[in-house]
């Protein structure tokens, strides 16, 4: 049965400082597990050949489709502020597939063995982590939020290290492209100005048409970049996303969200909610995403130096320029998504004072992010502490009044808050509940019916409602972990 793969390999065209042909690294009984069927679709495959050994083959490494050109991408990168040259150390790039309408995405398995860029790793993956990516990066896609997408999971029939033993598993990964703020930052710390030049030339083709027009195509990159990371990262902290781990080569030119490892999604609203057991320093804590990102854009921009213009001190001016800016333009995206979950058409200077007062008052009483506005898009105003306080009636009058001043009916406010304020996210102990029932007892329909709620956020179904439920309280913080 044709699975109907249609690959061709653009990046592998580019000079071969930037990556490594190799193979994955087979294994012994690859079984099949969760299949992405809608994007198996999208991508024009046939869904039903990939359910076959055939396609457990494919996805685990073991077989390699006709017209494939399977490498591992070179790049480098910032990590907690630290440069480090990186690379995939446990990802293969099988190729780019060209979907019916033309489309082009690549095609990636994560966990399929050690690459030269491995540094001492073992270049596979546990079954947690890796269902963990699944079930948040198809969270994420239902939300509206960019980001890379999972195809499949498949078990490997082999257990691998890491403080315990732990069944080893590959994902495949789909993405508009797999080129980082890091691939740019390798070129300029390793290559030529002329392979600088190739991969930019490269990404301007593939991700952003206009740039014909543009008298300084570098630039041109530079600003397409920084609005795609600033409207991303305003959507991560309109639902409470938490990435975890924002070092630059997690951070994609495409402005998809990559890299689900030790991220989650924030319950009380806290602006230092941190996640991740090993920032212990809180650098990627929520409130900190948008400094990081363009913390981020400037490391993208000194990468870029050579190419903006001949004279080195033009160039810095022209980078400074265009990274100055980065904060006005999240802080557009941001506003107006809080606007709209707000239920405001129109805009007015108050409108910033009413958002933040809100937000104080849910830090200071600890509200949980989701189902306060939740509760203020449904008009049911019970059984959140914060409701009861004299500080929040006050502001709901004023909320009120900036309502009634707009010319747009309740069933228009209605529906741009339903449409703005997911009625649920993954919740944090959701997700565990599923992997736990995943890897420890081999049963998936936990993980199948999370998904299914997951698959339409804005829906406000009544099936929803049992997933809405925040925790139970705990002393203790949760925590997740890099997966590696």
């Amino acid at each position: 049965m044709n699975t109907n793969w249609n690959f061709d390999n653009s990046y592998a065209r580019l000079p071969e400082r930037f990556f490594t042909r190799i193979n994955p690294t087979p294994v012994s009984a690859p079984e099949l597990v969760v299949l992405n069927r809608s994007l198996a679709v999208l991508l024009g495959l046939n869904a039903a050949a990939l359910e076959s050994e055939e396609g457990a083959a494919v996805f685990a490494g073991n077989r390699i489709p006709e017209e494939a050109e399977p490498l591992a991408q070179a790049y480098a990168g910032h990590q907690f502020g630290y440069f480090n040259m990186l690379g995939d150390g446990r990802a293969i790039l099988l190729g780019e597939q060209i979907t019916p309408q033309g489309e082009r995405f690549d095609i990636q398995l994560k966990g399929s063995g050690r690459t030269p860029y491995s540094r001492g790793g073992d270049g596979r993956a546990a079954l947690g982590p890796m269902l963990r990516e699944y079930i948040i990066s198809e969270a994420m896609h239902a939300l509206g939020i960019p980001t890379t997408r999972s195809l499949a999971v498949v078990t490997t029939g082999e257990f691998i290290i890491r403080e315990t033993e732990l069944p080893g598993a590959i994902l495949t990964r789909v993405a508009s492209s797999h080129l980082r703020v890091g691939t740019f930052q390798y070129a300029a710390q390793s290559g030529t100005i002329e392979e600088l030049q190739a991969l930019a030339d490269y990404a301007v083709q593939r991700h952003f048409p206009g740039f014909e027009n543009a008298s300084n195509r570098y630039l041109f990159l530079l600003e397409e970049v920084m609005k795609r990371q600033a409207a991303l990262v305003a959507k991560w902290q309109l639902v409470g996303f938490v990435h975890g781990v924002m070092n630059t080569d997690n951070m994609t030119i495409s402005g998809e969200t990559i890299d689900y490892g030790p991220c989650a999604f924030m319950d009380t609203y806290d602006l230092t909610t941190v996640f991740s057991s090993i920032d212990t320093q809180g650098r990627y804590a929520y409130g900190n995403q948008p400094y990081i990102a363009g913390w981020n854009l400037a490391r993208f921009a000194e990468s870029l130096l050579p190419l903006l213009h001949d004279e080195e001190e033009k160039a810095v001016q022209l980078a400074q320029d265009a990274i100055s800016q980065f904060p006005k333009l999240y802080h557009h995206y941001w506003l107006q998504g809080m606007r709209a979950k707000l239920g405001m058409y129109t805009e007015e200077e108050q409108d910033i004072a009413l958002i933040t007062d809100l937000l104080d008052m849910m830090q200071k009483h600890r509200a949980d992010y989701t189902n306060t506005f939740r509760a203020l898009t449904l008009g049911k105003l019970e059984g959140i502490g914060l409701f009861r306080t004299t500080e929040f009636r006050e502001w709901y009058e004023r909320w009120q009044a900036r309502l009634g001043s707009q010319q747009a009916a309740k069933d228009e406010v209605h529906q741009l808050m339903r449409s703005s304020n997911p009625a649920i996210i993954p919740r944090n102990h959701r997700v565990e509940e599923a992997l736990e029932a995943a890897v420890e007892r081999g049963d998936y329909s936990v993980m199948e019916r999370l998904l299914h709620a997951l698959s339409n956020p804005y829906a406000y179904s009544k099936e929803q409602d049992d997933y809405a439920q925040p925790p139970a309280p705990s002393s203790r913080p949760y925590r997740t972990f890099c997966g590696t």
